[in-house]
C-alpha cells in the first residue's frame, strides 16, 4: 500500500469517528458549555454548513446560560419525559418480526450487548444505563473507527479490514435498523433547530455509512 493511500484511510477513519464521536455526546446528556463552544468553532461550523445543516439565529443570538437551559429543556422533553417521549433505545424502534419489539431491554438490547462484548470493548463501570442507547451504540463506532484509524497508522492492512468488517456488520445488523427511524421521530418533534438538524445529520450519516461501508472495504482489499 502505498504511503498516501494510507495516509488517506488513516485520516477518512479519523473523520468519521469524529462524527460518531459528536453525535454519541449530543445525544448522551444535555448540551455542555464545552461542548456548545466547540459547534460554535468557526471551522465546525463550516462543515456542518458544507452537510446543510443550519442551526438558526437563536443558536448564535441567545446569551449561552439562555440557549443552554432552553436546549437542556428541549432534550429532557425530547428523549426522557416525563410523559410522551422519544425514547433513545434501539429495543423500541427496531423493526422485528417477534413479540420483542417495542419494549425495553428486549432481544435487541441483549444482542447489542453481546455484540459490543465480544469485540473486546466494554462498559464503563459506572455507566447505569442500557446497553442500546443510541449514545453507546455511536460511541461504539467511534472506539471500533479509532481502533481502524491506529491500524491504518501502523500500516496493519489486517487489523484496519477487521474493524472494517465489524463496523459493516454493525451497521447492517442494528444502526441502520432502528436510527433513521429514530431520527424521523425527532425531527417531526424537535422545536429548537438544533435537535432537529443533528437528527437529520445523523439520519443522512448513517444512510452514507450504510452506502460507503463496503466501499471502504473493497479500497481496503486491493491495497
Amino acid at each position: 500500500m502505498g504511503k498516501t493511500e494510507n495516509q488517506e484511510r488513516t485520516a477518512v477513519a479519523r473523520q468519521r469517528s469524529n462524527v460518531y464521536g459528536l453525535l454519541a455526546t449530543v445525544y448522551r446528556q444535555e448540551v455542555t458549555s464545552g461542548l456548545l463552544q466547540q459547534i460554535k468553532d468557526p471551522q465546525f461550523l463550516g462543515v456542518l454548513s458544507a452537510l446543510g445543516i443550519q442551526l438558526g439565529d437563536d443558536f448564535f443570538q441567545k446569551h449561552e446560560g439562555e440557549l443552554l437551559e432552553d436546549m437542556a429543556v428541549e432534550y429532557t422533553r425530547l428523549f426522557l419525559g416525563p410523559g410522551k417521549h422519544i425514547s433513545p433505545h434501539e429495543s423500541v424502534h427496531h423493526q422485528r418480526n417477534d413479540a420483542e419489539q417495542g419494549q425495553l431491554w428486549g432481544q435487541s438490547t441483549v444482542e447489542v450487548k453481546r455484540f459490543i462484548e465480544s469485540s473486546g470493548l466494554d462498559y464503563r463501570s459506572e455507566y447505569r444505563g442500557l446497553p442500546d442507547h443510541i449514545s453507546v451504540e455511536l460511541e461504539f463506532m467511534q472506539q471500533v473507527t479509532l481502533r481502524e484509524e491506529q491500524a491504518w497508522r501502523e500500516e496493519d492492512k489486517d487489523q484496519a479490514l477487521y474493524c472494517l468488517k465489524i463496523e459493516k456488520k454493525f451497521i447492517e445488523e442494528h444502526l441502520i435498523r432502528w436510527i433513521p427511524i429514530f431520527c424521523e421521530k425527532v425531527i417531526r418533534e424537535a422545536e429548537l433547530p438544533f435537535y432537529r438538524e443533528m437528527a437529520v445529520l445523523t439520519k443522512n450519516f448513517m444512510e452514507f455509512e450504510k452506502r460507503e461501508i463496503s466501499r471502504y472495504i473493497g479500497i481496503s482489499t486491493t491495497y
